[in-house]
């Protein structure tokens, strides 16, 4: 029988869902308060009122994230006032029984936190939404030319590359973050690390994390729709994410125009107002909430994910192929070869302008196509994702799992000491 659990503490550098991690972060401390778990969340930002709404214990920071505030960076190698929060946190409430689960913290909290963890460390669990575990960049990319990296991290290959979308300064800076982030994780003897896909195993594993620790635990997704959209009675692309470089927004729109195609864009992000002045044809509907977004998907052909850069997952896909549009996306996606393999998915180089708007054009020129693709992303991806209370049980065996481990020496002894007590007695 799994060990109760007295109390659940999510830790994550926002306490807003600004993000795939961050909504799932937020979404997973709502849900088990829902089941009647107690739970606490500590965070990097000003909390989010809602979760003292919902009977959440939330502490926060009230810090913004690191780049473009004074004193970030420093911060982001060390960020004291995030340790003194979980120690204190920890002191004042920490209980036997009581399981710790951090999602990120490179944006606010810093390594620091590992430190600040380390007296419940055999009770935590932690969330590999990227990989900052095992890369200075969190991407295994080289951004400045869109190549994956095979180095591992600190390595002297690692250290020579130019990979970082700022700079070579910012390169060595985030060098320094990883060497203290090594030093204080200890990867050698992780605790538990949730991979959101299983082909993230071989990349977290080159920082020195066990295999053994590594453990794959798809995202839960909620389709866009629960019945089929039927996307060959559609004609619109649509791009879902933040406006800004990495999510490659202005290549769906590059793509878009070459091909003819009307295009609509969901979510904000830096590259917003220029994108909308440069593509007058394009409508942008801001960031909307999810019932929205679906109402909207209803009315796609097709739904492109034109990242830069490695997607660990890719919510957003699996959100769309659930309810029937077939996607299109990188060959760096992990989710890619098994969107392609159901037959509901394209995988292109969202670079290479031309075979981009050659598969968007496809597409536009090819209902039969259109239509199978999207009975096939309706029906033959559902092994790809959880369902949010399938995540929530595969999360609450991993937390029971921990508990267990550290009943078992102690179960152990007194099963010792009972034998011995008999063999006393039997002597006598």
């Amino acid at each position: 029988m799994s060990a109760a659990i007295d109390r659940i503490v999510v830790i994550n550098d926002l306490s807003h869902a600004m993000g795939g991690a961050s909504a799932l972060a937020v979404g997973s401390a709502h849900r088990f308060a829902e089941r009647g778990f107690r739970v606490a969340m500590l965070a990097g930002d000003m909390p989010d009122p809602a979760l003292a709404e919902a009977g959440i214990a939330v502490t926060g920071l009230g810090q913004a994230r690191l780049l473009g505030r004074a004193g970030g960076l420093l911060d982001g190698l060390w960020n004291r006032a995030a340790a003194r929060m979980v120690r204190r946190w920890i002191t004042e409430h920490d209980t036997p029984r009581t399981v710790y689960h951090l999602h990120g913290w490179s944006q606010i909290l810093s390594p620091s936190v590992f430190a600040a963890l380390a007296p419940v460390r055999s009770r935590l669990v932690i969330s590999a939404h990227d990989f900052f575990l095992a890369c200075p960049n969190g991407a295994f990319t080289n951004f400045a030319t869109g190549a994956p990296c095979p180095h591992a991290a600190l390595s002297r290959a690692c250290l020579a590359e130019a990979c970082d979308r700022r700079g070579q300064t910012h390169k060595l800076w985030r060098v320094a973050r990883h060497a203290v982030q090594r030093f204080v994780y200890r990867p050698e003897s992780s605790p538990p690390v949730l991979a959101i896909h299983a082909a993230m195993r071989p990349m977290l594993a080159r920082a020195g994390i066990p295999p053994a620790a590594i453990h794959p635990l798809p995202n839960p997704v909620v389709p866009f729709s629960t019945t089929r959209i039927a996307a060959e009675r559609n004609r619109e692309v649509l791009f879902v994410g933040r406006i800004e470089a990495t999510k490659g927004a202005d290549l769906a729109l590059a793509a878009a125009r070459r091909a003819g195609m009307p295009i609509r864009l969901v979510g904000d992000g830096a590259d917003r107002a220029r994108l909308a002045a440069e593509y007058p044809e394009a409508r942008f509907a801001g960031r909307l909430p999810p019932d929205d977004i679906g109402a909207l998907a209803a009315s796609a052909r097709v739904l492109v994910m034109p990242s830069r850069y490695p997607e660990p997952y890719g919510l957003v896909a699996m959100e769309a192929a659930l309810a029937g549009l077939p996607v299109i996306l990188p060959p760096s996606a992990l989710l890619a070869p098994d969107l392609v393999a159901a037959g509901a998915g394209i995988s292109v180089d969202p670079r290479d302008t031309a075979a981009f708007a050659a598969a968007l054009g496809a597409l536009a020129a090819d209902d039969a196509r259109v239509e199978a693709m999207s009975r096939a992303a309706f029906t033959a991806t559902r092994h790809l994702a959880l369902s949010p209370d399938e995540w929530l049980d595969r999360l609450l065996a991993h937390y029971g799992t921990r508990l267990e481990a550290l009943q078992a020496p102690s179960n152990a002894s007194c099963a010792s000491g009972s034998k011995l007590i008999a063999a006393n007695a039997a002597g006598a």
